[in-house]
């Protein structure tokens, strides 16, 4: 499986970042993926990272790129969906979450 959505990166909420993994959000929703956490590429530039890439269940796409370092506002994107890596949900507390995104990020 693999699928590609480009868009250009915009300010989210700031929670990725103030958790830890700060992403890359997408200008664009999709519709065309299932909701779901995904391993997959970025590519940026002329360089390719290796992300975690979530998509929420109202089509809202965001993307925590491996070793990236640095300001993508307003840039454009193309994200790499590659593997699934489990189904989208809410968690209870911030805790819960942050268990869950290590663990995402091993898989991808």
């Amino acid at each position: 499986m693999e699928h590609s959505i480009s868009g250009l990166v915009v300010r989210g909420e700031g929670y990725g970042h103030k958790l830890g993994f700060p992403t890359a959000n997408m200008e664009r929703i999709t519709k065309d993926v299932y909701s779901g956490v995904y391993g997959g590429k970025v590519l940026y530039g002329k360089k390719i990272y290796r992300a975690a890439i979530v998509i929420n269940e109202d089509g809202k796409t965001e993307a925590h790129l491996f070793g990236f370092r640095g300001d993508a506002y307003g840039k454009q994107i193309t994200l790499r969906i590659q593997k699934f890596i489990r189904e989208y949900r809410i968690f209870s507390t911030q805790a819960e979450l942050i268990i869950q995104i290590k663990k995402d990020i091993k898989k991808c």
